[in-house]
Parts: structure tokens; C-alpha cells; sequence
């Protein structure tokens, strides 16, 4: 048996991605690899089953650090984020280990999957809620939506959703009105519970929208989780997109994203010396605060993207006593 560690130390976005590849590893070579990883993010591999502690420093141990420069060819190659390690794997060990699901890889122990979550903490009763991330990484602002459309998203479905808004404390994530707060307050392990329990997903393309792909849904769900991705034109949809979400994209109505996505990080320089302030790495089309791209969606466009889901028959809107209750503990809390 062939044993491994694979370290990766990006986002936690990318080390969802990195599950699928340990996944998939698995399932093409059984027996044949003992895996284990080194992430800054030890909650996304809890009671993974591939996963079996090695010491680098043991001599039949391999240790791989792990990329995906798939990327680069990505604005014109037909792949997705989930081909991205295992091409990089199979080139270093001469494998042939190809894509089994079209998402990452989490795993809920029994109990976790039996807990109450965080909303029905709060509200005394379970209810259906969407989660929203209104912001993102301080250092990629070109991904940013606008808080304001948020705001008439969240308006618009006042009483028939509840949305709770989460977002690191450390990140840019303007505050909401009438939505549930929970920014900062979760660690990784309860957002991921928290995905569990959600209804659906509105985020731009972040971790959020690899967990609503990732996380097991409960029972009485579709059997995939509805997601609404807020995209522009910064990358090209084939690559993040997953097949069951809403991804709304922009790629290929401008000129700046018409031969795949830009790859831009920022708006405007922020001064900090960093990579991201390069020319180079700056939008050339900007509205206002937005990227051209951004602005051309419109919170018309997300609003019909989540009526979607709906209107549909996958999910259902708040019935008039789960209303109720939300109104209760609203009151309370206030």
C-alpha cells in the first residue's frame, strides 16, 4: 500500500476540492493508497474515511503538495475546479483516476446530522432558511455584489424566506438588515452543519457555494441543494459552476470576458503592496464600486433565480405558522 500525504495551505474553498480528489483516489485504486493531508482546515476532513494518520517523516511516506494548474488552461479546456487536483495527482504518479461525483467530499457523523442547528437555537422550532454571504475576502474585491441588492433580495422575500447571513470575522461582510446574524459566530465545523440545515445558498463564488454542492442535504430535501451564485465574468462558468445551482455569470457580454473569465482580483488598488494591486490584476470595466459584470446583474436577476427553486416545486416557501414563529422570537429577541 502506497501511502501519502497531501498538503495544500489555500482557502477552504480549494481544500473542499482537494476532499474530491482524496474521494476519487479511492474509488479508482481501492486498497492500493493510504491518504492523509495537511490543510489549514482540519474540520472539512472530520470522519472523512480516507483519511488515515501518517508521519512525514516515516520513510514509505510520500508527501505531495498539491496544485491545480489546470487553472491556467481553464478559459478554454472543457473542465471544472474537480479536475483540477486529480490532473495534477495523476501527472506526479502516472494514475488515471478520474472525476465520480460532481462535488466535494463532507462528512457528518450520525450525531452531527442530529443536532439541532443554530437557527432552531435561536427561533425554539425547526424552520427552512437560506444562508447569504454578502461580502468576501478584503484582498479579492472584484467578487464583491453590491450590500444594497443584497438588501432588496432579503426585502423582496420578507415573510416567505429567512435568510441567516454568515461571513469570517476577519472578511468584509456589511451587515444586513432582517436577516438572521450569524457573522463571526460560526467556526468551519458549524458551518458546515449549518449548510446541512439550509434550505438553499445565496453567495458569490466562494466556499459557500462548493458547500451547498459538498454537504449532504436532510431528508425531505431535493437531492441537491438550490444555490444562487452571484458570478460576473471573473471566471468561466464550466470551471466553478456546479449543475444544480443558479450561476449568474456575465462571461462572454463584454469584452474583457469574452474569451473565458479575466481572472481579475480587484477593483481598484487597495494600496497593500500586494499582488493584487499589479495592473494587471486590476478590472478594466468598472460601474461605480462594481465590476461592469457585477453590475450587470441585476437583484431582479437573483430574485428570479431563487423564485426558480420555487416556483418549480423543490422547495417551499415559510408556511404561515413557521411565519409566526420567526415573528415570535423576533420580538423576543428585540
Amino acid at each position: 500500500m502506497k501511502k501519502l500525504i497531501l498538503r495544500n495551505f489555500q482557502s477552504p474553498g480549494d481544500i473542499v476540492m482537494l476532499t474530491a480528489v482524496v474521494r476519487d483516489l479511492h474509488a479508482a485504486y481501492p486498497g492500493q493508497f493510504a491518504t492523509d493531508v495537511r490543510t489549514p482546515c482540519p474540520a472539512i476532513w472530520e470522519n472523512n474515511p480516507h483519511i488515515t494518520p501518517l508521519r512525514e517523516q516515516d520513510g514509505d511516506v510520500e508527501v505531495i503538495d498539491c496544485r491545480y494548474p489546470l487553472i491556467h488552461q481553464s478559459n478554454h479546456t472543457p473542465y471544472h475546479f474537480l479536475h483540477g487536483f486529480i490532473d495534477y495527482l495523476n501527472g506526479k504518479l502516472g494514475l488515471a483516476t478520474r472525476p465520480t461525483r460532481f462535488c466535494g467530499d463532507i462528512h457528518l457523523a450520525p450525531c452531527e446530522k442530529q443536532w439541532i442547528s443554530q437557527v432552531e437555537e435561536i427561533v425554539h422550532r425547526p424552520l427552512p432558511f437560506w444562508i447569504i454571504v454578502a461580502g468576501g475576502k478584503r484582498d479579492f474585491t472584484i467578487k464583491w455584489w453590491a450590500r444594497e441588492r443584497y438588501q432588496a433580495v432579503v426585502d423582496h422575500f420578507a415573510g416567505v424566506i429567512k435568510f441567516v447571513q454568515v461571513g469570517e470575522g476577519g472578511h468584509e461582510h456589511p451587515a444586513l438588515h432582517d436577516v438572521i446574524d450569524l457573522r463571526g459566530k460560526t467556526d468551519l465545523r458549524q458551518l458546515i452543519r449549518l449548510v446541512h440545515h439550509a434550505q438553499g445558498v445565496l453567495c458569490p463564488v466562494t466556499l459557500l457555494m462548493h458547500l451547498a454542492a459538498a454537504v449532504e442535504v436532510r431528508p425531505g430535501m431535493p437531492k441537491n441543494r438550490p444555490c444562487v451564485v452571484v458570478a460576473g465574468g471573473r471566471e468561466p462558468p464550466h470551471w466553478e459552476a456546479y449543475p444544480h445551482h443558479q450561476f449568474l455569470h456575465r462571461a462572454g457580454a463584454l469584452r474583457c470576458c469574452d474569451d473565458g473569465g479575466c481572472w481579475k482580483s480587484r477593483v481598484r488598488p487597495l494600496g497593500d503592496h500586494a499582488a493584487g494591486d499589479r495592473p494587471d490584476q486590476l478590472c478594466v470595466d468598472v460601474v461605480g464600486n462594481l465590476p461592469r459584470c457585477m453590475d450587470l446583474v441585476t437583484a431582479d436577476d437573483v430574485i428570479r433565480a431563487v423564485e426558480l427553486y420555487f416556483a418549480g416545486g423543490a422547495i417551499a416557501w415559510l408556511s404561515p405558522a413557521e411565519r409566526d414563529a420567526l415573528c415570535r422570537a423576533t420580538e423576543l429577541a428585540s
